[in-house]
C-alpha cells in the first residue's frame, strides 16, 4: 500500500474521534442546560456556582394540621335514679350507638336489692312501732306507781302534822323529838316521790322522741325503696343517639355491672349541632386563638370539607398517651354547619387550622437562613455581582419550608441558597440533608406540621 493512502484513513479516525467527543460533550451539556432552564423558570439562578433565588412578594398562609373526633355541642346525661345507698345491677341496656326516640327505655335495673331493702325497712318500722308502744306502756306504769307513792307520802305528811307530839306535859322529850323526825321524813318522802315522778315523765318523753326518730328513719327507707322500685328504668328525654359511658378501662356499661345512685351511665347528644375536638402539636401551637378559621374533613367521607372556627383552646399542653413526652393543645372547633346524615359523635376527623396569613409578604426558603451569634442572617449578592454579603434579617411567621422576612431584605434581592463561605463538598452534604428533611417533614399524628399556600 502506498504511503499516501494512509492519510485518508488517519483523517477518518480523527474525524470519528472528534464526533465522539462532541457527542460526549453534548450529553453532558444538554442536561445542564435543562437544569439551568428549569432553575430559571422557578426563580432560581446560579452565581459563581452557588444557587440563588430572587426575592418576590407573595401571599403567605400557614395551615396547621390536627386530628380528633366529633362530639355533640350539647348532650343530656342519664344517671342512675337516686333512692338507694347500695349498688344496683344493670339488668338490660340498649346497644351503644343506637338511635333512640323520646320516651324510649334505654336501661333497666335489677329490683331484687330494692325489694330486699323495702322488706327490711318495713320490718324496722314494725319493730320501732312495737318498741314505741312498749316504752309508752312502761313509762305510764312507772308514772302511775310513782303517783301512788306521792299520794302515800302526802298522807304520811298530813298524819304526822295532825298527830304531832308537842305537849311536854303529856309526852316525853324523846317522843316529841321522834315525832319531829317522823314529820321531816314524811316531807322528804313527798319531795322524793314528786321528783321521781318528774324524772320518769322526762325520761318517758325522751324515750318516745328516740323511738320517733327510729320510726321516721324506717319510713324514710321505705319511701326511698319504693321510689327506687318506681324508677327501675331510664328513658330517653329526647331523640338522639345513645352513647354509653366508659370506665377507666374504656369498657361501656354492660349487663350485670354494679352502678351507684346518681352515677352517670350514658348520654344522649343532640345531633343538630356538632363540634370537633382536635389536638395540635405543641410545636405548631403558635398563633392558636379563638376565632381563627379552620376546615375539617370526616375520615369516613373522603373529600368532604366543612368550614369551622376555633371556639376554645386549652391553656396548657398535655400528652395524649400516658408516658408519651409529646405534648398537644386541645382545641374545640365550632362547625359552620352540621350534616346529621354523615356526622355522628366519635367519628374521626382531620382538621387544618389557618393560624397566620400575610398578603404580599416577602418569603425566603429556610435553607437560605443561617444562625449566628448575633442572630439570623442571609447572604445577599452584592450590587457588583462580586461575591455575597451577610445581612441580618428579622423573621415573621414560618411555614414548612418558607419564612416571612420582616426586615433586612427587599424584593428583587438575590439570596444564596447555601452558605457561600463553605466549601462545595460541605455545601453539597448540607443541601442533601436539607433536601431529605424537606422530603420527610415531622408529623403530628400522621399529618404534616405546616403548609404555605402561595
Amino acid at each position: 500500500m502506498k504511503p499516501g493512502a494512509r492519510k485518508p484513513a488517519a483523517l477518518s479516525r480523527a474525524l470519528a474521534a472528534l464526533i465522539a467527543l462532541a457527542v460526549i460533550i453534548a450529553l453532558g451539556v444538554v442536561p445542564a442546560a435543562r437544569r439551568l432552564w428549569a432553575g430559571a423558570s422557578s426563580g432560581l439562578e446560579g452565581v459563581e456556582g452557588i444557587a440563588v433565588q430572587r426575592l418576590a412578594r407573595r401571599d403567605f398562609v400557614r395551615w396547621v394540621p390536627a386530628e380528633g373526633n366529633l362530639r355533640a355541642a350539647r348532650s343530656t346525661t342519664l344517671s342512675v335514679p337516686r333512692g338507694s345507698e347500695e349498688a344496683s345491677r344493670v339488668a338490660w341496656v340498649a346497644a351503644d350507638g343506637s338511635r333512640v326516640r323520646s320516651g324510649e327505655e334505654v336501661m333497666r335495673f335489677d329490683d331484687s336489692d330494692l325489694r330486699k331493702n323495702l322488706a327490711e325497712a318495713e320490718s324496722d318500722l314494725t319493730s320501732a312501732r312495737f318498741k314505741s308502744e312498749k316504752s309508752a306502756v312502761e313509762s305510764l306504769a312507772k308514772i302511775a306507781q310513782l303517783e301512788r307513792e306521792l299520794r302515800l307520802a302526802r298522807t304520811e305528811v298530813a298524819n304526822a302534822s295532825r298527830f304531832q307530839k308537842k305537849d311536854a306535859m303529856v309526852f316525853s322529850r324523846q317522843a316529841i323529838i321522834e315525832s319531829d323526825i317522823d314529820q321531816q321524813l314524811a316531807r322528804e318522802r313527798e319531795r322524793h316521790a314528786a321528783g321521781a315522778r318528774e324524772i320518769q315523765e322526762t325520761e318517758g318523753r325522751a324515750g318516745t322522741a328516740v323511738l320517733a326518730v327510729d320510726l321516721r328513719k324506717a319510713e324514710f327507707k321505705i319511701r326511698r325503696a319504693r321510689a327506687g322500685l318506681a324508677a327501675l328504668s331510664l328513658k330517653a328525654p329526647h331523640d338522639g343517639v345513645l352513647i354509653l359511658k366508659r370506665d377507666w378501662r374504656g369498657n361501656p356499661t354492660r349487663i350485670g355491672d354494679s352502678v351507684w345512685s346518681g352515677q352517670p351511665v350514658a348520654e344522649i347528644p343532640e345531633l343538630a349541632v356538632m363540634e370537633a375536638e382536635v389536638f395540635v402539636l405543641e410545636a405548631d401551637a403558635g398563633g392558636l386563638a379563638s376565632g381563627k378559621p379552620a376546615r375539617i374533613e370526616v375520615e369516613s367521607l373522603p373529600g368532604s370539607a366543612f368550614a369551622a372556627r376555633l371556639a376554645r383552646v386549652d391553656t396548657i399542653a398535655k400528652p395524649r398517651l400516658r408516658g408519651s413526652p409529646v405534648q398537644y393543645f386541645g382545641v374545640t372547633l365550632r362547625l359552620a354547619r352540621t350534616d346529621p346524615r354523615v356526622m355522628k359523635p366519635g367519628q374521626r376527623v382531620r382538621a387544618w387550622l389557618r393560624l397566620d396569613e400575610r398578603r404580599q409578604a416577602l418569603l425566603l426558603p429556610r435553607q437560605a437562613l443561617f444562625a449566628r451569634d448575633r442572630g439570623t442572617i442571609a447572604y445577599r449578592l452584592r450590587a457588583d455581582h462580586r461575591g455575597f454579603e451577610p445581612v441580618a434579617v428579622t423573621l415573621g411567621p414560618a411555614g414548612l419550608g418558607t419564612v416571612v422576612v420582616e426586615t433586612g431584605l427587599a424584593p428583587g434581592d438575590l439570596v444564596a441558597l447555601r452558605d457561600p463561605t463553605r466549601t462545595a463538598a460541605g455545601a453539597g452534604a448540607a443541601a442533601a440533608a436539607a433536601s431529605a428533611s424537606a422530603a420527610h417533614p415531622p408529623r403530628a399524628g400522621g399529618a404534616a406540621r405546616g403548609e404555605v399556600a402561595q
